[in-house]
Formats: C-alpha cells, structure tokens, sequence
C-alpha cells in the first residue's frame, strides 16, 4: 500500500511538472510538435524505472519533470535496498526467545491454543505461588504440573529447552542470568508484584537512627546503584544486551526514502522556477552570446531552446499552428469558411448528377504525371526554351492528345516548350 501511493504521487509530480515547464506542455491541454507523452505513458515510465525493466519509455521534455524522474529513480534504489535488506533479515534471523509482556501475556494466560502447549513453572511452596495461586488461580492450576524444586533447576529446564519460561523473583533471575556463562538467559516483561527487603533491629535500638542516615546518604551518592550493578550484574549484562529477533516491516523502516521522495518534489518545485526564469529572461541573452552553437556541446535541450533563426520560425509556425482564436469574429469566419465550403460540395454534386444526366463521362488521363514529372525535372541550361503545364484549349483537334465524340472528352494537361527570347540590354 505505501509504495502504491508512492507511485501515484511520483506519477502525478511529473506529469504535473512536464505540464507547467515551458519546454513541455507550457500549460496547454494540447501537446508540442512531435512530443509523445501522457500521464498513462508516466505511470508506465514509472513502473519501468520501480523494476528496472528494459522496455521503451517515453521521456518528459521538460527540464524539471526529467529531474523528477532522477529523484523518483533514487528512490527506487534506495527503497529497494531497503526493503531487500529488511525481508533478508527477517527471513534469516529466527525467533530466540518468546517475548513476554508481563504475567498478563497471551501465551500464559492461553497456553493450550499453542502447539506445542507453552510450558512455564516456578518454586512450588514459594512466595512467587502463593501471589500466582491468589490472584491467578487458573495460571497456577497450568503451572503446577511444570514447577522445579529450585532455582537452579528451573534455569537448566529453560537452558535445555523443557521448559519454556520459568517465573521467579526479577532480582534473583537478573543475578543468573548475568552470571550465566553462556550467555544464554535472559529477563524479559515487566514486573507483576514489587517487594521490598527489610532490615530487623531491636525496638528503640540506637544504630536505627544512624543506619537510615547511611541508607539516605548511599541512595543520594548512588552507591546502591553501584553496588547492585558490582555484584548483581555479571558478564553479560543482562539488562542491556539484546538479542536478535525478527521484526515485521513497518513504516518507520522506511522513513529515509520517503524523506528522501519528499525533499526530491520540494527541490524540483525550485528547478520548476529557475527553468521559467531562465525561459523568460536567460534565454534571450545566451542567443545574443552563443552565435557558434557552443552551448549544444554542454546541453542539446538547452541548445535547442535559444532563440536562432530557425527555432524562432519553428516557434512561431507550432504557435500559429496550435492558436485558438478567441475573438468572435474568427468564430463568424470560420462559419463562414465552413458554409462556403459545403455550397461548392453541393455545387460539384449537381454537376456530376447533370453529366451523369446527359451521358457524359470525364477520364483522367495518365499524361498528367508524365507531364508533371517533366516539369520537376532540372532545367537544361544549354536549350534556349521553359516548360509550363497549361492546359491545352479542348477545341484544338489537330492536338495528339484530345479525342471527340458523341459521349467521351478526354482532357490533359501536357508539357509545353514556350521559346525563350534572349535580350541584351
């Protein structure tokens, strides 16, 4: 879905841009001379710079929208780099450990709707089975069939794969699992119920007061905190190290090609302005200055958008060639033109109707294209005549050419040597 839009909003950014550039559409709903290009043909120059297909495209001529189409092909390279990378890793790395929420996690709560049954356990007769067994009756029910006489047997459970989770005092489980030697505990989900450790001391004793000072002041300097990372943290530090784990992909994941997509339309938006600018004012200096066609060796587009002789005459027949004459007289013209031509069909109708009538028939003759070619040919300077193709009066019977009868008139236009009369003045 998010590359979908994606495409559309590439597709309609250069369509859009080709539109309003001057060297492309120039905001006209009719296209330039030979110019072949259309939102359909973007969205197929789109989908072929996406997968790399070597099919033909047409491209944009406008200086912008072809920028637009750079930055939409960075962006395929780059999204594609990223989500092949992404689909890599997470069709490689495979799942180490189950990551629990908390004691309200769905795989404890509804072990049996897993296959194989999710298996966890604690120390039965313990303080972590009478707060499970109080306020969890129906875990406590799953769990008492999995339970380890201890700690350390409930680890190896875990470690050889009998178990698949063992719930225990949070303090007590991060001490073995920094101090396992490979590594391979770890401490996941939040914690259910919080108890604290006290200290016992006679009533009315005379260390009390001296004692919570102490415990203020190590709370305050932070040396519980050190203590408790000195002796209760191991090697592996079981706080901090991550393990590998596969990922879905989402949308942040991609977040630098979009930014990258984003940031591309907003600077084409400035090359959009610099091509009117240089359109409307640059253009017309670098005619004046480049008499050689020296800028053609830099950028054909930008040789052939100054203003030489014959692209001025080109200009100006694709301007007259597509104006629309606004003004209504043109309209009553154009009627006009229209009415005329549709009296002289009517016209030729009735003339082919009448010698149809009177049995007459006109021939062609093939002596036309005889005599046409003879005239494009190159004149032989050394013979003193010019050749035209009058047609020849029909009345003229001594004329090779013209036959008479009672229902046939065979006409053509011929070849003619009319001598030339040479004066010296």
């Amino acid at each position: 879905m998010i590359l979908l839009v994606s495409i559309q909003g590439a597709a309609l950014a250069i369509f859009l841009f080709e539109w309003l550039s001057p060297y492309g559409y120039d905001m006209k709903m009719s296209p330039p001379r030979d110019h072949k290009f259309s939102l359909f043909r973007t969205y197929w120059l789109v989908w072929a710079i996406l997968f790399g297909a070597a099919v033909n495209v047409d491209c944009p001529r406008g200086y912008t929208a072809r920028f637009m189409s750079s930055v939409w092909a960075m962006f395929a390279v780059v999204f594609l780099a990223i989500y092949t990378a992404n689909l890599a890793a997470f069709m490689i790395t495979r799942e180490e450990y189950y990551d629990l929420t908390g004691i309200d996690d769905k795989r404890l709560q509804n072990p049996r709707m897993y296959e194989p049954p999710f298996r966890y356990g604690t120390i039965p007769y313990g303080n972590t089975e009478a707060i499970l067994k109080k306020n969890k009756p129906h875990l406590f029910t799953w769990m008492r069939k999995f339970n380890r006489s201890s700690v350390l047997q409930g680890v190896a459970a875990v470690k050889k794969g009998d178990l698949d989770a063992f719930i225990y005092d949070a303090t007590v489980l991060e001490y073995l699992a920094g101090q396992d030697n490979e590594c391979r505990l770890l401490t996941v989900g939040s914690w259910y119920a919080m108890t604290g450790y006290g200290f016992a001391l006679p009533k009315k004793s005379k260390y009390l007061s001296m004692f919570n000072r102490a415990m203020i002041q190590y709370r305050e300097n932070g040396d519980l905190e050190r203590l408790q990372r000195f002796w209760l943290q191991g090697a592996c530090k079981p706080k901090h190290k991550k393990r590998n784990v596969s990922k879905p992909l989402d949308v942040n994941q991609f977040m630098s090609a979009f930014l990258l997509l984003g940031c591309g339309i907003l600077f084409t938006i400035v090359v959009l302005l610099l091509e009117h600018i240089y359109f409307s004012y640059i253009r017309y200096h670098l005619s004046k200055t480049d008499k050689r066609g020296c800028l053609t060796l830099i950028s054909l587009s930008m040789g052939k958008s100054l203003l030489t002789p014959k692209a001025a005459v080109e200009e100006a027949t694709e301007a007259f060639t597509n104006h629309k004459c606004k003004d209504p007289v043109c309209d009553a013209t154009l009627a006009k033109t229209k009415r005329d031509l549709y009296l002289a069909n009517l016209k030729i109708q009735e003339l082919t109707e009448r010698n149809n009538m009177l049995g007459v028939k006109v021939l062609p003759s093939n002596q036309d294209s005889n005599a046409t070619r003879k005239i494009l040919e190159t004149r032989d300077m050394t013979r003193n005549y010019i050749t035209t193709n009058e047609i020849s009066e029909p009345g003229y019977k001594t004329h090779p050419l013209h036959s008479y009868g009672p229902h046939f008139i065979k006409t053509s236009t011929t070849a003619t040597d009319v001598a030339e009369i040479e004066t010296v003045l």
